[in-house]
């Protein structure tokens, strides 16, 4: 009888409760001080990364080779058959690519999947396996149910500044400057390839908002979703998103979550975002 595992990273920012519940297995990223190397979310937290900023903005790193091995290995050792893998989209970081060399050298039924995104649109994703293990669907339907959920999963995010996505090579100088110039604040998406891209552009942190909350409104307009609120240092902001969709009838599970330590360095203080997830009548995790 097959035992299937979960393992993803720690760019899926779902918290630790939801984590012990469902079984998760988390990779951490690395952030790199002139000091020292740390793993993401567990030797040092968000707010520990933002009182930082101001006198050194660290780079960030995929997960150590040793730290793959050594999880694979461990859930060998405790009777895993087959493990599945949900990784940080392949176009932002090294970690898809790392995942999968490691996984060419364990014995054990193994399927890499990059989730062309982060944070919770990678998390809802690693949710979503969560209940097919648990519910023990075929673990070939499992791989093949994850594929197709990917295209639903939208992310949608707003920064401050882009000086920091600037930094860590996500968009280019020339666009960075322009943006803070004008005070335009792209609405970043996450594109098929799993690449950032502006869904839109605003003017102004005012109407960023509203264009943020314009196509999660009309997504579950024509079906049920789960959606995250996605804050980092902006927890006003969050908590008004939380008001504006808690009583909204379509919306089934909500959540407010911090983003990890490793994409608060490529952010800045203030971002936001939302994702969502449609669930067609389906149960979620945290509802069973």
């Amino acid at each position: 009888m097959s035992k299937i595992a979960l393992v993803t990273d720690s760019s899926c920012d779902l918290p630790v409760d939801l984590l012990k519940k469902w079984d998760i297995h988390v990779v951490p990223l690395r952030i790199i001080y002139k000091e020292g190397e740390y793993r993401d979310g567990i030797d040092l937290t968000p707010a520990e990364v933002y009182d930082r900023l101001e006198e050194e903005v660290p780079t960030t790193s995929m997960p150590s080779p040793e730290d793959i091995a050594d999880t694979f290995h461990r859930l060998k050792k405790e009777g895993y058959t087959h493990c599945v893998v949900l990784a940080l989209s392949a176009n932002l970081s090294g970690t898809y690519n790392a995942f999968r060399l490691v996984a060419q050298e364990v014995e054990m039924k193994m399927d890499v999947i990059d989730s062309k995104g982060l944070s919770w649109v990678l998390g809802f994703q690693v949710l979503e396996a969560a209940r097919l293990i648990r519910e023990k669907v075929d673990y070939e339907e499992i791989v093949v149910k994850l594929e197709e959920l990917k295209e639903k999963v939208k992310g949608y995010f707003i920064v401050d500044s882009l000086e920091y996505l600037r930094e860590g090579g996500r968009i280019g100088k020339v666009a960075a400057s322009l943006g803070s110039m004008l005070n335009l604040k792209p609405i970043i998406s996450l594109d098929k390839e799993g690449k950032f891209y502006p869904h839109t552009l605003a003017r102004g942190k005012n109407q960023a908002m509203k264009k943020l909350i314009d196509p999660v409104l009309k997504q579950i307009q024509s079906t049920k979703a789960n959606i995250s609120i996605l804050q980092g240092r902006a927890e006003e902001e969050a908590a008004a998103l939380k008001e504006r969709f808690k009583e909204m009838e379509n919306v089934c599970e909500l959540y407010i979550s911090n983003i990890s330590p490793a994409l608060v360095v490529h952010t800045g203080p203030g971002l936001l975002g939302l994702v969502v997830h449609p669930v067609d009548g389906e149960t979620h995790p945290s509802q069973a």
